[in-house]
């Protein structure tokens, strides 16, 4: 295998391949702007992904799940109208026209993004790139024919795509994806989804508000598992009430039919979460039927056929790219950003991969460890968090005093009705410091930025107490959450709470 591969790689490379100071494989927002900045600074950048223009956020994932989502809010605000003095009797949904709203901000981006290539001087090739050798990309095009690329330094960002696991007749049930999921032109009768995780809630919430009946199974005890258990409670209880059925602690022991058609899941339900690796045993059998099913338990990283062997790039026993604090992989001048390289998976992670790279390009020193990883779940209301979780703290010992508060305390909530959920911030018990932020409620994610700019200056809690805000503002929500009395927490109360536990 080994002579034939030698072989295959020599006859290759009997081509002269393009040089370039930069060859990107996978076109992800990371990568998109790195092009484009390397361009900027005057260099010879190219660009190779497969199918889309800008990788997946812009295309499949972050802003078209976005745009669908807010269409389900407006179709909840029109259904709520009456609450706002307003009387808008029957009303239908146009799922197709849904779509199409969200096809048409997809191509506005990409005429976009092809606008900043013809710009910067960025070469961006359609096509499926593979390394041939060390450095070598080469790159097979629509027609069938292909290209060299080699590359002074090589960024491999190909993403990851969503898992499926080996469930029997899962696979041949053909499910949904959050991919096909944004592609659907008609309402779902009844929309069995398969995991409790950000895909799995914010389209569990969207469909529902569409008109589908929802089902959720999760095989964990709670939705958003890693959550705070106050977080995780919250949303359970803001999902049943718009309507949605919740089987937590459930395993999926075979799915028949047809996605799209008609469907079958059967299920084995435990309520005790310690028992949920039993629950063949001791569980409750039960058989869902729906007309689709969406898949939603994780994501696998994009590292088959890229001929990773061949340019000497190792991956983690997790299948994702080997790399240190700096993003260099096991090979020189190679690095990967993103999922791919195990990095979390948001899409503002990966901007911040592309700039630990840039630094130590450009001569900089720059790293991966102790940055802040925010995040958002777009729900209605929104979760957004930075920072410090409440379960982490006790886990590790740190004392801290918490500060929590009801979002009907925000004024402007109130003018909006919009008074679901809580803002709560850890401080440490011997400082002012504010170690995490936690918000869920209407503009969580734009709140959060005001607390983890504060996080970044270093400024004690206090500085947001005492801030003059605008008023009526949510983010003026920070000087009632940070007036509020604090209940302390310390590391004794929490490691006798631990034992007591055992």
């Amino acid at each position: 295998m080994k002579r034939t591969e030698s072989t295959s790689s020599a006859q290759v490379l009997k081509k002269t391949p393009e040089e370039f100071d930069l060859v990107i494989l996978g076109g992800g927002t990371g990568s998109t702007i790195a092009a484009w900045t390397f361009a900027g600074e005057g260099k010879r950048v190219a660009v190779v992904d497969r199918k889309y223009i800008g990788g997946s956020c812009p295309n499949i994932a972050c802003l078209p799940s976005k745009n669908i989502i807010h269409s389900a809010k407006v179709a909840d605000y029109v259904r709520r109208s009456k609450e706002f003095g307003i009387t808008c009797d029957g009303f239908a949904i146009d799922m197709s026209g849904v779509r199409d709203r969200k096809r048409k901000m997809v191509v506005g981006l990409n005429e976009m993004y092809m606008e900043n290539y013809r710009h910067t001087g960025a070469e961006f090739i359609l096509g499926t790139g593979r390394f041939v050798a060390p450095k070598t990309v080469e790159v097979t095009l629509a027609g069938g024919s292909t290209r060299q690329l080699r590359g002074a330094n090589v960024i491999v960002s190909t993403g990851t795509r969503a898992s499926l696991e080996p469930i029997p007749g899962l696979a041949e049930a053909q499910p949904l994806t959050h991919i096909e999921a944004l592609e659907l032109d008609e309402i779902p009768e009844h929309l069995l989804v398969i995991g409790g995780g950000y895909v799995g809630v914010e389209l569990s919430q969207a469909m529902r508000r569409f008109g589908s009946k929802v089902t959720m199974i999760d095989r964990n005890a709670r939705l958003m598992s890693k959550e705070d258990p106050d977080v995780c409670d919250a949303l359970r209880s803001l999902l049943a009430e718009e309507g949605i059925d919740i089987l937590l602690s459930a395993r999926i022991k075979q799915v028949s039919g047809k996605s799209g058609d008609s469907v079958s899941v059967v299920v084995v339900q435990n309520g005790d979460q310690n028992a949920v690796q039993n629950s063949e045993q001791n569980g409750i059998e039960k058989v869902l039927k729906g007309s689709h099913v969406l898949v939603a338990t994780g994501r696998n990283p994009n590292t088959e056929g890229l001929g990773l062997e061949l340019a000497g790039v190792d991956l983690t026993d997790r299948g994702y790219i080997k790399v240190n604090e700096q993003l260099q992989t096991t090979a020189p001048g190679v690095w990967a950003i993103g999922e791919v390289a195990g990095s979390p998976q948001f899409t503002h992670i990966s901007i911040d991969d592309f700039r630990v790279v840039h630094a130590n390009l450009t001569g900089g020193n720059r790293v991966t460890t102790g940055r802040q990883v925010p995040y958002c779940l777009f729900t209605d209301p929104e979760l957004a968090h930075v920072g410090l979780h409440e379960n982490d703290a006790k886990a590790k010992g740190i004392p801290y005093r918490l500060f929590k508060v009801p979002m009907e305390t925000n004024l402007r909530a109130r003018t909006l009705s919009e008074t679901r959920g809580f803002v709560k911030a850890l401080v440490e018990a011997d400082s002012d410091r504010i170690l995490g932020f936690t918000a869920f409620g209407v503009g969580a994610g734009e709140t959060l930025a005001a607390v983890q700019v504060a996080m970044i200056a270093g400024l004690p809690y206090t500085a947001l107490r005492d801030a003059v805000l605008t008023h009526p503002t949510l983010v003026e929500g920070l000087i009632s959450l940070f007036s509020s009395p604090a209940s302390a927490h310390n590391v004794v109360e929490t490691r006798e709470a631990q034992v007591s536990a055992a």
